[in-house]
């Protein structure tokens, strides 16, 4: 009896013993192959030191809308939960503005004022097409700040399985973004270059406000060289990275000579530029026409000492964006939307994080770019659709190539480079050169720096209308968004990022979706199986049970 005694007393103590020590040590285990629910350092980085609560309410919340985004809202849920588990601070809930009838229309207005566009979608279930509506959307809150947290990814062409992969893979770096702009204090600063007769502030507005929310912005005039070199260049250095938005009067060697240290000394730089010039609201005038020249900005050789070189041609494209104008005569036109060869739409293969899982981005009027032999690390980040071809200048541009068909067997020289990143020690280009003025500080082989080249300066250029700036990348006729604010984005973030925060959009994550289309033939099949299969079971096993216990008892 004591014995006995003694060894229930053992087994209470080793479980109070083990329920002791697992209140204490806490480990998760991600058991999936892809990783999907272990965060990643940079997003951890970003978390662990936060002693405020950050408050999240997520608005995709409901049971009328389709499974792949009932997927969305479980993937969310559980990478909040996992956002939780690495800090309590993170408090999350989620919320259906459209449960209550009363209040229905009140949420939506209120919501959209914010900018939560509600989204329509078409639910196939049992095969019948319904509609629903939901706000793909959540709101993080920490310190009386409040940002708005995207959770669809939207891509051009894409089914809305598509839509869901891409917005899971991307709901970690939506995330991590958020509450990194609620608790990380702004720290680099970014100079938009001016002198040049670069695109004015309002055909810009909305790119540079969207880089505000992490950078500070200011604009860097270079006209003070001419005066001063040495002063401008060290009033440069002050920033991280300059931005130069398609500027149209050339630079001079005094010019080129600050931009060029400004990169020795480890500054990093975007620059959008057109080797051509041609405009399309040139085109809209009387004759419908006008003449595509060469554009000299005195900065040939600057790029060709980094690796690449901006040929003075017209990348045309089979797989661009239409064109709207207004066909007919009088009251009786209508705009139509019509193949344009010259706006080509660019994309990439690479998983590069800047250009992963990325929109189409949209170019008018763009140049190629060679890239060339030297000790510089290039990625080329976007190109052209293999149908393209180039087309040198001078060149007439008309309007009435709308109206022709388009040879494809002209289009035969493949994909074009239009965006290039180069890493690594550049070496000046004024080096074994006479210099056009001497430097207190002169280096002739860099600190490793980062420059993204664009043969485009349309790229960042938002419309105007009613002197009112419009989303960037949104095009108000055709209703389509290209991904040109999100490419930027991604590339000022990698060019400045020390966390390492934009490499979380690299992540891949495999989602399983169900046929639908088999689901609602099969449908009656699968029901029967789940009634009938396991009361056959019951039958078998019960009959088979009665026999043997009647073999046993009865001999």
């Amino acid at each position: 009896m004591n014995k006995n005694i003694k060894h229930i007393a053992i087994f209470l103590f080793a479980i109070i013993a083990i329920n002791f020590l697992s209140s204490k040590v806490f480990k998760r285990f991600d058991l999936t192959a892809d990783n999907r629910y272990t965060l990643s350092e940079s997003a951890i980085h970003i978390i662990k030191d936060i002693e405020s609560p950050i408050i999240v309410d997520v608005f995709l919340s409901g049971d009328d809308f389709p499974s792949e985004f009932r997927r969305l809202q479980k993937e969310t849920k559980q990478l909040l939960e996992e956002f939780s588990a690495e800090n309590s601070q993170i408090i999350f809930n989620f919320i259906n503005p459209l449960e209550n009838e009363s209040t229905r229309e009140k949420n939506i207005q209120e919501l959209t004022q914010r900018g939560l566009t509600p989204m329509q979608l078409s639910v196939q279930e049992s095969g019948k097409a319904t509609q629903a509506v939901i706000f793909p959307w959540a709101l993080a809150s920490y310190n009386n700040q409040t940002v708005i947290i995207p959770l669809i990814k939207n891509k051009i062409g894409a089914s809305q399985q598509e839509l869901v992969t891409n917005s899971v893979q991307h709901l970690e770096y939506a995330f991590a973004d958020g509450f990194n702009k609620l608790t990380k204090p702004k720290r680099r600063k970014v100079a938009i270059l001016k002198g040049n007769n670069q695109l004015e502030d309002k055909y810009i507005a909305d790119f540079v406000k969207k880089i505000g929310e992490y950078y500070f912005i200011a604009p860097f005039t270079l006209d003070s060289v001419a005066n001063n070199p040495q002063k401008t260049l060290e009033d440069l250095k002050r920033f991280d990275l300059i931005i130069s938005a398609k500027p149209t009067e050339a630079f001079t060697e005094k010019e080129k000579l600050v931009l060029d240290q400004f990169t020795m000394h480890g500054g990093k730089s975007l620059w959008l530029v057109d080797a051509v010039a041609i405009e399309k609201d040139s085109l809209y005038n009387d004759t419908g026409k006008n003449i595509a020249v060469t554009r000299d900005l005195n900065l040939t050789d600057f790029f060709f000492k980094y690796g690449v070189r901006i040929n003075p041609v017209i990348v045309s494209s089979l797989y661009s964006a239409p064109i709207t104008l207004a066909m007919g005569q009088g009251s009786e036109s209508q705009f139509q939307h019509l193949k344009w060869p010259y706006s080509p739409l660019a994309s990439s293969n690479s998983k590069h994080a800047i250009v992963h899982n990325l929109n189409l981005v949209k170019f008018d009027f763009a140049n190629q770019i060679d890239t060339l032999k030297n000790n510089i690390s290039k990625t080329i980040l976007l190109e052209t659709a293999p149908l393209a071809k180039l087309e040198g200048t001078p060149k007439e541009i008309s309007l009435e190539l709308v109206t022709q068909e388009l040879d494809p067997t002209r289009f035969n020289k493949g994909s074009q480079t239009l965006a290039v990143l180069l890493e690594g020690s550049f070496t000046s280009i004024y080096n074994n050169r006479v210099k056009p003025f001497q430097l207190s500080k002169e280096k002739n082989k860099g600190t490793p720096s980062k420059i993204i080249v664009i043969a485009d300066g349309n790229i960042i250029k938002n419309d105007v209308i009613k002197n009112r700036p419009q989303e960037l990348g949104f095009d108000h006729w055709t209703g389509k968004t290209y991904g040109n604010k999100e490419f930027l984005l991604n590339a000022v973030n990698y060019l400045l990022d020390d966390d390492g925060l934009i490499n979380i959009r690299s992540k891949e994550i495999a989602v399983a979706f169900l046929d639908h289309q088999k689901v609602a033939t099969e449908k009656s099949k699968w029901q029967l199986t789940n009634i009938l299969l396991p009361l056959g079971l019951l039958i078998f096993f019960g009959l088979g049970f009665n026999y043997i216990r009647k073999k046993k008892y009865t001999s």
